[in-house]
């Protein structure tokens, strides 16, 4: 997943390859689910005849400066990724292109082509993306709230322990908070806190300052090393943790198993030999050791969106399936019970009774205001109980069949309990 050696390494291979060159002709998707708040029609035109000037990042967010404003950002979500035709730029697992594929790719969101005949495109399968057109990235949302980055604003070692030592959350959790520190995501944070041995649950409160250090110096080491081989995985360096985390079966690095938690909302590999939590946080660690099905294996790389928020880890929560909202589920309305149901069998609203709630429901509204037509339901989980149709009488005898029907359904047509057959 894109994290910030990926991201560096696709504004890289932009400035090489891109930089004082314009933009003769572009292609926007139609989609406003990663295109956001911009027409395809403005960002295009927003685009054609500009020159690139730079290419900027700041944690996993980048951006494009054109000799005038506003700005293409890209915030790269799950799959996002920058593609230069006829240049080698980082593949990374969830990335659609291959070079045998069509192009510009069926998943691209901005196409461009420059006045040397150079072409690129920034596509996303998954569509967790969001690319924007601004005034000024830095100064708004969600650049404006990100923390250091991790490679160009490193904190002090002091600074770090300071910072560390004042939180009481869990460290991994710490470490994925864009706000703290941007850049870093889950495979980095799994990374960093095994060459620390410091275990993803551990209180950052509670961290020594020798093994604070210790994270410190591991933090610049792994994102240096990634983005000086341009986040290429395979070349990462052999005994990283990293390798050693896929797999159908629990792994195991230099003969000690690999174990599975949730930490920071993550599916987070960790080494319970070497990183060890302190007795008081013991007891309270889960910890699942399990075979890792298709599923898990991009459950322990997810990171971020939404996961991808790059503000505070409002993501972090799950797997990629439940960024999306499932049609019908009622969210209006969570933390509600449903309706006990009748445990009478023989319920039975009888004449007399139908009459009563007639007479109940009129004098409930009084009188006094006309009753409000009932919306037209969209889907299950827009419905209002508190509107009324405009009909009183369609209304109350909506109501009584209501209740004959209870009766029916838990009875039968005539309302009694079948008699038992005499054997």
């Amino acid at each position: 997943m894109p994290e910030l050696p990926e991201v560096e390494a696709a504004r890289r291979a932009i400035e090489d390859n891109c930089i004082g060159k314009k933009i003769i002709r572009a292609l926007i998707a139609d989609d406003s689910k990663v295109i956001d708040a911009v027409s395809p029609a403005d960002f295009q035109s927003s685009l054609v005849g500009k020159t690139i000037v730079a290419a900027h990042r700041k944690g996993k967010n980048m951006w494009l400066q054109l000799n005038s404003p506003p700005f293409p950002t890209f915030q790269f979500g799950m799959a996002g990724a920058i593609y230069i035709k006829g240049v080698a730029v980082t593949k990374y697992k969830r990335s659609a292109v291959n070079d045998t594929d069509e192009w510009p790719s069926k998943y691209s969101k901005v196409f461009m082509e420059l006045d040397d005949g150079l072409e690129l495109s920034f596509t996303d399968k998954r569509r967790f993306a969001k690319v924007r057109l601004l005034e000024n990235p830095i100064s708004v949302l969600p650049i404006s709230e990100l923390g250091p980055d991790a490679l160009f604003e490193p904190m002090t070692a002091e600074d770090f322990f300071k910072s560390i030592s004042s939180k009481k959350i869990g460290i991994k959790a710490l470490l994925l908070d864009q706000s703290f520190i941007s850049g870093i995501g889950n495979w980095i944070a799994d990374e960093v806190l095994y060459q620390a041995r410091i275990h993803p649950l551990q209180s950052s409160a509670s961290i020594s300052k020798e093994s604070c250090g210790a994270l410190h110096q591991s933090i610049k080491e792994v994102i240096r090393c990634a983005v000086e081989v341009d986040a290429d995985c395979s070349r990462f360096p052999n005994q990283w943790l990293f390798h050693f985390r896929w797999g159908k079966k629990p792994g195991k690095i230099s003969g000690k198993k690999i174990e599975f938690i949730n930490a920071g909302g993550r599916t987070s590999a960790f080494v319970p030999e070497l990183q060890k939590l302190p007795e008081s946080q013991a007891a309270k660690a889960p910890v699942r050791s399990r075979k890792i099905s298709k599923k898990d294996k991009e459950d322990v790389d997810d990171d971020d969106d939404d996961d991808d928020s790059d503000g505070p880890e409002e993501h972090v929560q799950e797997d990629d399936v439940k960024h999306v909202k499932l049609k019908g589920k009622n969210t209006s309305k969570q933390g509600k019970k449903p309706p006990a149901k009748d445990k009478n069998p023989s319920t039975k609203v009888k004449p007399q009774e139908s009459e009563k709630i007639v007479d109940q429901v009129k004098k409930t509204r009084g009188g006094k205001k006309p009753p409000v037509k009932r919306k037209p339901k969209e889907s299950d989980d827009e419905h209002d109980d508190d509107h009324v149709d405009s009909d009183d009488d369609k209304e109350d005898q909506e109501i009584i069949k209501e209740k004959h029907s209870k009766g029916k359904n838990q009875t039968g047509k005539t309302g009694k309990q079948p008699k038992k057959r005499a054997r």
